[in-house]
């Protein structure tokens, strides 16, 4: 069951865990991808980035004011990669901490009572959706990105791991979404 207060005990912390994680690593461990047509740990930062302009909040409102009656509009989720190609990946991670920082303060102002989160908004390819669960899918979007960035880093060293590869589950993770 979602619980507000838990979502954003997370929500709160994942800027310092990126931080800890990300900041002044080399280009091997940040720009490093899977395969083609996958993420490096500096294009899901630019993607968190976009989700807080773009998705949660915008979304959370339009639940607010219009209900069923108008969907969400859409998404892109690599809308933004264009713009951060330019970008240092420590600016990435600030920008990160100034947006989550801002759409937490958007979503203390709402005042959320729990009838407000039984309120249903439309989603353009999910149907019906609440917002307890676009809240509660805030808090796991982001843990689904942490376990991405982990894997991916961990892929780097696939081979270097030599026979220890098989006891290393993230080096025999499948991905993390469609």
């Amino acid at each position: 069951m979602h619980n507000l207060d838990d979502t954003v005990a997370l929500l709160t912390r994942m800027p310092d865990a990126l931080n800890a994680l990300l900041r002044g690593l080399p280009e091997t461990w940040t720009m490093s991808r899977e395969g083609d047509g996958t993420w490096s740990p500096f294009e899901v930062v630019a993607h968190l980035i976009h989700c807080e302009y773009e998705n949660w909040i915008p979304r959370a409102r339009c639940i607010l004011e219009h209900g069923e009656s108008q969907a969400f509009a859409p998404f892109s989720r690599d809308g933004n990669f264009g713009d951060s190609r330019q970008d240092t990946l420590e600016h990435l991670l600030d920008e990160f901490a100034r947006a989550r920082a801002q759409s937490l303060q958007q979503l203390s102002a709402m005042h959320l009572m729990p009838e407000d989160l039984k309120k249903k908004g439309k989603h353009p390819a999910l149907g019906t959706v609440t917002l307890s669960q676009l809240l509660a899918t805030w808090a796991a979007h982001d843990l689904t990105h942490l376990h991405q960035i982990s894997r991916v880093m961990a892929i780097q060293y696939r081979d270097a791991v030599g026979p220890w590869n098989k006891f290393l589950g993230v080096m025999r993770c499948a991905g993390h979404s469609e």
